[in-house]
């Protein structure tokens, strides 16, 4: 049992430390980045990377070179350390949690008294008898679009398959999980105001990507279908924060007006994301894979070494 709490000690503290460092390089990148996909990257790298580390790296080194017939004390400092790491571990987990609950019972509250609507695009759509203009892309594995009478009313036809478009542009996307993902990353940015400026600037970014998705960017009148029908809506109702919720509304990203000129603009660029081939992915994957083999077993001995190097010289 004391080889096992000394271990998790360990792995805290080293979650911590690596967290923390890489979460202080976020920091030092963060306003260079402007692509969406380089703003969430930024944003869950600290806790990815520090989680995989302790699960790849320092456990099956401590696993496999600490001697479990002698175990060091629990040092003070680093009990402190592993205890920290516990509370951002903590903060995460009720901050996804709490996500996760308000965007469910707000789907709840809409659904209990919506009306199913054919819309034929390929996920459930219902429509709530309600007069705000209000068009939601709800849940994460069961999407569902939820629009209410009042935006109906308020928009024409093309105004309304339009926004839809931009809607299955988030779907499409996975910006729900994107935003979950976000608000429940454990990790020590999220305790900076660098947090919640990624996380506004992707907010943005995912809107003007889904602006731009094939159906729309290709399509000068759907463009402009869009734009007309996001200054209705933002007259109408002006635009909210961005959400911390995994829910994307028509005017949830802000930057009305940037969007507006970009999609009347006919000079601006009309194209999407890039996206990687499978291939290419592949060929990336299985090359980190082939050279994290061959490092593997030098990098679990030095992770060991400097362990116990930092367990001494703890004060």
């Amino acid at each position: 049992m004391t080889y096992l709490l000394h271990g998790t000690t360990l792995a805290l503290a080293w979650f911590l430390a690596l967290n923390a460092a890489l979460s202080f390089g976020v920091i030092a990148l963060a306003r260079f980045a402007r692509r969406s996909d380089a703003l969430l990257t930024l944003r869950l790298l600290p806790a990815a990377l520090s989680i995989l580390f302790v699960a790849i790296v320092f456990i099956p080194s401590y696993w496999k070179f600490e001697p479990r017939e002698f175990v060091e004390g629990f040092d003070l400092t680093l009990t402190l350390v592993a205890a920290a790491a516990a509370v951002v571990l903590a903060r995460a987990l009720a901050r996804g949690a709490a996500s996760w609950w308000r965007a469910a019972a707000r789907t709840r509250a809409w659904t209990r008294i919506a009306e199913p609507i054919a819309f034929d695009i390929g996920i459930p759509a219902f429509r709530v008898d309600a007069p705000q203009p209000v068009l939601a892309l709800v849940g994460i594995v069961r999407s569902r679009l939820i629009v209410t009478r009042g935006l109906v009313e308020a928009l024409t036809p093309e105004e309304l398959a339009a926004s839809i478009a931009h809607e299955l542009g988030h779907h499409r996307a996975w910006d729900n999980l994107k935003r979950l993902a976000m608000g429940a990353a454990p990790d020590v940015l999220g305790w900076t105001p660098a947090a919640h400026r990624l996380e506004s600037a992707w907010a943005a970014a995912a809107e003007h990507a889904a602006d731009a998705g094939e159906s729309i960017a290709s399509n000068r009148a759907a463009r402009l279908a869009l734009a007309s029908a996001l200054v209705k809506v933002a007259r109408l109702m002006p635009p909210p924060a961005p959400i911390a919720e995994p829910i994307s509304t028509l005017v949830g990203g802000g930057e009305i007006a940037a969007r507006v000129h970009c999609l009347i603009d006919d000079a601006a660029p009309r194209h999407s994301a890039p996206r990687s081939p499978l291939a290419r992915r592949a060929a990336l994957a299985a090359a980190a894979a082939a050279s994290l083999a061959l490092v593997y077993a030098p990098l679990l001995a030095t992770v060991h070494r400097a362990t116990e190097v930092l367990v001494n010289r703890l004060p």
